[in-house]
């Protein structure tokens, strides 16, 4: 059985609300790595000590808040699903899990989709979504 980690997760939580710092340079179409934290049922979690997962930048909303676009390595089928591959491994951008975030939750920048990548995971939100 897999034991939530929600205590930890609030105190990282906390330390991420009262970090004092600019925002990072940002564009569309990066990958960065994101404390998305310890959710509730099928929602994604992040992992290790920082609740962490790649997510993809789909767009910037306003100065320091992003719309993103969480990542899985895992093997996904479905139309919330979108295959890409980054530095030779194949990863899928979650559709479903689409959310915003504060730029306080960014820790590293993981890299960047080509054009064609970032333009099939627009596209397939826009179907899910649009």
């Amino acid at each position: 059985m897999y034991v939530k980690r929600f205590l930890e997760w609030i105190g990282l939580k906390e330390k991420l609300d009262l970090k004092d710092c600019d925002p990072p340079y940002v564009n569309e179409g990066d990958i960065w790595w994101i404390s998305v934290g310890e959710n509730v049922g099928s929602e994604i979690n992040g992992k290790s000590n920082l609740f962490s997962r790649p997510a993809i930048i789909l767009k910037k909303l306003a100065h320091g808040f992003y719309f993103v676009i969480p990542t899985t390595t895992k093997d996904q089928n479905g139309s919330w699903f979108v295959k890409f591959n980054h530095k030779g491994r194949a990863m899928n951008a979650c559709l479903h899990q689409a959310r915003s975030v504060d730029h306080r939750r960014f820790y590293s920048k993981l890299g960047r989709l080509d054009d064609e990548d970032f333009e099939k995971i627009k596209k397939g939100f826009l179907e899910l979504y649009g």
